[in-house]
């Protein structure tokens, strides 16, 4: 019925499959099919990788391929594809590349013109998008927050500021610090959701202003998603052309936040929305 026995599996691949992030059974069809028929699997960790496996019948050879060994591996295994095989990458949950290893691998793979196949799988930052209820209608990813307070603080006032949701991963030992940092970031009211143990037994989805998180008891086990919502009333005011030129030309000096508060106390337009437009110039390169 899932259409298996017509899948492809080209040869000189790399195949980037994503594994659950808790509950074993969300896996899905077309990567138990690529894991059980590849030559090898880089596994992030192969004791995590290993047992799944196991579960399932699953016997292919295993290879450490993890941060500390990355480029190492990404050109060991880039020669094995040139010699005609296939390789999936894992990680221990989730989507390689994705806050997790396994970019510089596919970065390699393609720059020795070989092909890439993604077999997509389970998402903590989307299963807990999907059950949050956002306001915002786009959202931004931003994986896990600098450790370094000054790095932190830019990357929650840029939050603070935007008309974008922001989705942020922390460990379960720094999720009292980043829950203060917030507390001290956002407007009082502004809507945050943080998500654990996603597909777990023990999963939860909490719904709090940013003004009660510093105070807010917390399980410091399970990796969380926060989710930072946008103000209920964040409709983004436009530029005219000349505010926008103000802008192109301070930001080829300032900041983006400097030059959004400069333009912002010029024109009258609301800095958070002057600051999404300057990071949105930023990323066109001007």
């Amino acid at each position: 019925m899932a259409g298996l026995a017509g899948q492809d599996l080209p040869a000189q691949a790399l195949y980037v499959v994503g594994l659950p992030i808790g509950n074993a059974a969300d896996i899905t069809l077309r990567a138990l099919w690529v894991l059980a028929r590849v030559d090898a699997i880089a596994a992030e960790d192969t004791r995590v990788t290993g047992p799944l496996l196991a579960r399932y019948g699953i016997r292919t050879p295993l290879l450490a391929a993890h941060q500390h060994n990355e480029r190492a591996m990404a050109d060991a295994i880039v020669a094995r594809l040139q010699a005609g095989e296939r390789i999936a990458v894992v990680t221990d949950a989730g989507t390689p590349g994705v806050s997790d290893p396994g970019a510089r691998l596919a970065r390699a793979v393609l720059d020795a013109g070989l092909r890439v196949v993604p077999v997509p799988g389970a998402s903590s930052a989307l299963a807990a998008l999907s059950a949050a209820g956002l306001e915002a209608p786009r959202f931004r990813f931003a994986g896990f927050p600098p450790t370094g307070a000054r790095e932190r603080q830019a990357l929650l006032r840029e939050a603070a500021a935007s008309t974008d949701a922001t989705v942020l991963f922390e460990a379960p030992h720094r999720i009292r610090t980043l829950l203060t940092a917030l507390s001290e970031a956002l407007p009082v009211d502004r809507r945050v959701v943080l998500a654990r143990e996603l597909t777990k037994k023990f999963e939860t989805i909490s719904v709090h202003a940013a003004g009660e998180l510093a105070t807010l008891p917390v399980e410091e086990r399970g990796e969380y998603v926060v989710l930072i919502d946008a103000a209920a009333d964040a409709a983004p005011a436009a530029l005219d052309a000349d505010a926008q030129q103000w802008l192109f030309a301070l930001l080829e000096e300032l900041t983006p936040a400097r030059a959004a508060a400069l333009v912002a106390r010029m024109t009258g337009v609301p800095r958070a929305a002057v600051y999404d437009a300057a990071l949105a110039a930023k990323r066109q390169g001007r």
